[in-house]
């Protein structure tokens, strides 16, 4: 499928000037200065400040409203010897929550317990069954992370149990809070922080940070001590990597080489990744789906085990389980996406006039339906709503498109779900299967008002249209500084237009496409992951404009400039 290209506007005069500047001040190569401008960095401190992310650029944890309620009742109970509780989500972003809290809170003498519900007994978030084990276990205060917004009833009952609970989360919340004991979600209205997008591995930290700060225990050794978690976290929930996210992904991907937590050493090592140094792609393609794996096949408590473990030989065992899970994920995964593509295609036989997918079955594993939610949107371009029905109630996942607000139109169906929480791009819910049909007309129609057929096509950002004798170690050296990459700082795009083919192009791997292009007379290898169907439509000395970005590639001890493939344009004649 072709993509909708949204090549970037030219400079402004006024915006023209700060490029200039730029290129005077820090001897960076033209196109390095354009993209900083349309970044908006134009000051040469905040420059500095994006080329070199330090915590010390973070905002206080107390500007919260109710941090400072939240931490005095967090240090009394530690200083009581009150059970506290760490209550998390079965996710990445929730197992290192729970993880940094737990390791971080009994560095300080806290008793201290973690939970994490069962996805396939419990479901999503605050479950009744867990907080009776929870109290019968004596907790006296329950600290949630990366769920919990949303729980009006859950909380009633944790209140009526004579427990406190803090909630800290950032999904985004209802119009009605829970009437919890102090609430930490940087979403919340007048919640009084000024970063509104990090992980609830990011709010947790703040958490930490705060309390830490308040009893004299932050030292820069303990500041920085669980950041490689944090990394971990926040890349993996592919949240924003500005501001503070961004600081805390290249700190944190600093320490995680440093390789200090046993846990994610094992993981590293299983994932084939122990000799490089670790980008987010390795987080998102290598740690993350075996941590996520252990959540949705079986119990996210042995992920957290694993974060926690002391002892390397534990810690291989844990990983060498994760990893079995992973492979059981994997298996699974491809079936049900084979499934699902056969059901859109006999369900949606006129996609032309199709602006959603709402597809069920008895027969999937709720563990795995947000990951192919995620293919089916990659492949078709639609939003998706997958549901797997198990003992007479739908759980659900869904994935949207760029221009597409999910939750926004879940809580316009909010009277035929059971329950529902996330944000604009992916969300969960839960639904009884006799609504379903009503659920999809209506969802049918949401979406119909809200996208128009030029939105069904993929778009592609492109930053700056690049000629390939512009391509040297120099630009490639730049590019690296604007690292870590992911939503919000993406790797820049470049297209060329009209090159030539000057390869036989053919596939490597698992479907990907490989060949070299030319145009006066510079040439620049090209891979296009998962792009093999395009050798078929390629031939040598054929003329194409093609849109890529461009990286290191090493192989074998050789280092050489590589461009990886995100559109091509065929050029007709």
């Amino acid at each position: 499928m072709e993509k909708r290209w949204k090549i970037s506007e030219p400079l402004t005069e006024e915006e023209y000037k700060f490029k200039e500047q730029i290129v005077q001040h820090i001897h960076c190569p033209e196109i390095i200065a354009e993209i900083l401008v349309k970044k908006g960095i134009i000051n040469i401190e905040r420059i500095k400040q994006f080329f070199e992310p330090s915590l010390q650029h973070t905002f206080d944890p107390f500007l919260f409203v109710d941090m400072d309620k939240a931490v005095r009742r967090i240090i009394s109970a530690i200083e009581t010897q009150q059970k506290i509780t760490v209550y998390g989500d079965y996710d990445v972003d929730g197992a290192t929550s729970t993880a940094l809290l737990y390791l971080g809170f009994k560095r300080i003498g806290a008793d201290i317990e973690y939970y994490i519900p069962n996805r396939m007994e419990e479901g999503y978030g605050l479950s009744l069954d867990g907080i009776q084990q929870i109290k019968e276990r004596g907790t006296k205060l329950l600290i949630s992370v990366d769920c919990g917004i949303n729980a009006d009833a859950e909380v009633e009952t944790i209140n009526s149990m004579d427990m406190d609970i803090i909630i800290t989360d950032h999904h985004n919340p209802k119009d009605t809070l829970p009437n919890a004991f102090a609430i930490i979600n940087a979403k919340v209205e007048d919640c009084g922080y000024p970063y509104k997008d990090l992980a609830g591995v990011g709010v947790a930290y703040k958490l930490l940070m705060a309390v830490y700060t308040r009893m004299n225990k932050n030292t820069p050794s303990e500041i920085e001590r669980f950041l490689d978690l944090v990394a971990v976290g926040t890349i993996a929930d592919i949240v924003p990597l500005t501001g503070e996210n961004r600081i805390f992904a290249s700190v944190g991907l600093a320490h995680l080489d440093k390789k200090r937590n046993i846990g994610l050493k094992a993981l590293i090592n299983i994932a084939g990744t122990s000799n490089k140094e670790l980008n987010t792609t390795d987080i998102v393609f290598g740690l993350a789906p075996r941590i996520n794996a252990a959540g949705r096949m079986g119990s996210a408590m042995r992920a957290v085990e694993l974060l926690i473990s002391k002892e390397e030989e534990e810690s291989r065992g844990l990983a060498q389980l994760i990893e079995g899970e992973n492979n059981k994920r994997q298996e699974i995964d491809q079936q049900t996406f084979r499934e699902a593509c056969e059901l859109i295609e006999q369900k949606y036989p006129d996609m032309d006039n199709t602006y959603c997918f709402v597809i069920s079955s008895e027969n999937w594993h709720p563990g795995v339906i947000g990951i192919v939610a995620s293919k089916l949107v990659e492949r078709y371009y639609r939003p998706t709503i997958m549901i797997s029905i198990k003992g007479g109630v739908g759980s659900g996942s869904g994935r949207s498109i760029s221009d597409f607000d999910l939750f926004s139109a879940l809580s316009e169906l909010d009277d035929l779900l059971e329950s529902f929480g996330g944000h604009k791009y992916a969300a969960g819910l839960s639904i009884l299967p006799e609504y379903l049909e009503e659920f999809e007309r209506r969802f049918q129609e949401c979406t119909e008002k809200h996208i128009d057929h030029q939105q069904l096509i993929p778009p592609l950002s492109v930053d700056h249209k690049l000629e390939l004798h512009h391509v040297n170690d120099k630009l490639i050296s730049w590019l690296e500084k604007f690292a870590p990459y992911g939503p919000g700082n993406m790797r820049p795009v470049f297209y060329t237009d009209d090159v030539i083919v000057s390869s036989y192009p053919y596939t490597v791997g698992r479907n990907h496409l490989k060949l070299k292009i030319e145009k006066d007379g510079c040439v620049l290898d090209m891979i296009g992951f998962n792009l093999g169907q395009l050798k078929a439509l390629l031939h040598k000395g054929d003329n194409i404009n093609i849109a890529y970005s461009l990286e290191w590639n090493t192989w074998q001890n050789k280092t050489t400039i590589q461009g990886k493939i995100k559109d091509i344009h065929f050029v007709r004649s």
